[in-house]
């Protein structure tokens, strides 16, 4: 079986570019669905967080009447000051047991398959220390791109689902995608390590060739 890693900064469109290989039959593991599902009412790690920030007399409340994580008050909260490192320490490590113990499982269904992790944060990670050696997880790794204005626009489009936002909102929600794009590393230092790249800001047609062409390469050496 062959592992790959699909990473891009926020906006990049790794979903899209995630979906398009799925056609293709690879199979799709997508790390922020997996973190969902282990920050559910009664999985350790949601105890986890719980304990942990709710001992900071700043920290907002944190869950919803029904008990379940609020996610984005927590996301706010670890990047307004500056605890994100904090917050990934508790995720990341089973984040990525799961995401093995789901390869394996797929590896004895489909061992000449491929499998895909999609992941803003397989470098960023690395770096920090709450996932050592995660880059080299991988077979081969396939960075998402976009210019900057696109992504934020992106990232307004889906953080306001739909909604139709005054000045003051979008600007709030564009100074956010702007200080959460910092924390990543840029799409420069990241192209040298990957390797394969998908421009994702034109038509359609032009990323699904970009998909179609990059995916004959991994068929290629999936066969080896």
């Amino acid at each position: 079986m062959l592992r790959v890693g699909l990473t891009g900064g926020l906006g990049s469109g790794k979903s899209t570019v995630a979906r398009m290989f799925a056609r293709y039959g690879v199979h799709i593991l997508e790390a922020d669905q997996i973190g969902r599902e282990l920050m559910h009412p009664g999985q350790p790690m949601y105890l986890t967080i719980l304990e942990h920030f709710r001992q900071y007399p700043d920290a907002p409340p944190l869950t919803h009447a029904d008990g379940e994580l609020d996610r984005p008050a927590l996301a706010r909260y670890v990047f307004s000051t500056n605890r994100l490192n904090e917050l990934s320490r508790i995720v990341h490590p089973p984040v990525i047991l799961e995401q093995e113990r789901r390869m394996e499982a797929i590896s004895r269904g489909d061992p000449k398959g491929i499998v895909m992790v999609e992941s803003a944060l397989i470098f960023e990670a690395d770096r920090a220390g709450t996932a050592p050696g995660l880059s080299h997880r991988f077979d081969k790794l396939i960075l998402v791109t976009a210019p900057e204005e696109l992504r934020i626009a992106r990232y307004v489009s889906r953080a306001s689902g739909g909604k139709t936002l005054s000045t003051e909102e979008r600007m709030m929600l564009e100074d956010d995608a702007k200080s959460r794009m910092r924390l990543q590393i840029t799409d420069a230092e990241k192209a040298p390590l990957c390797d394969f790249a998908i421009e994702n800001s034109g038509p359609v047609e032009n990323i699904e060739a970009q998909v179609q062409h990059i995916f004959k390469e991994l068929e290629k050496l999936d066969k080896i």
